[in-house]
């Protein structure tokens, strides 16, 4: 059976990443923390999460750190770089590249021209 839509366009709308409020990561910690040894699997399936979900917040909160709560990776609070940021640190890898391979092909020439020079004598030296 064909599909009658494009291959381009995915039907299914992309997911969203949860992100999680510091207040909502404490009282898990404190509920996971509480709950006796058998139970414990039963708070991360409700609230579908992982061990190291807990594990992670519960470092932050030991460490002190409450602001480090807040995924950074997902957090409104990120600032976006502008276009012109981003296109000048594309560039800049750019040009990191072209950089290595420029070098890389100046070490090959002077190889080869080391080859010829040593061939050239050796084939003089046999005439």
């Amino acid at each position: 059976m064909t599909s009658t839509t494009p291959a381009e366009s995915d039907p299914a709308p992309r997911p969203k990443r949860c992100s999680f409020s510091p207040e909502y990561k404490l009282r898990i910690v404190a509920e996971y923390d509480a709950a006796p040894k058998n139970e414990k699997g039963a708070v991360l399936r409700r609230e579908r999460l992982y061990h190291s979900h807990v594990k992670e917040w519960r470092a932050a909160r030991d460490a002190g750190a409450l602001e480090k709560l807040v995924d950074e990776r997902t957090s409104p609070a990120r600032p976006k770089k502008s276009a012109a940021e981003a296109e000048n640190e594309k560039l800049r890898r750019h040009v990191e590249r072209l950089v290595k391979e420029l070098a890389r092909n100046k070490a090959a020439l002077e190889v080869m021209g080391t080859a010829s020079a040593l061939l050239e004598m050796i084939s003089e030296g046999a005439d």
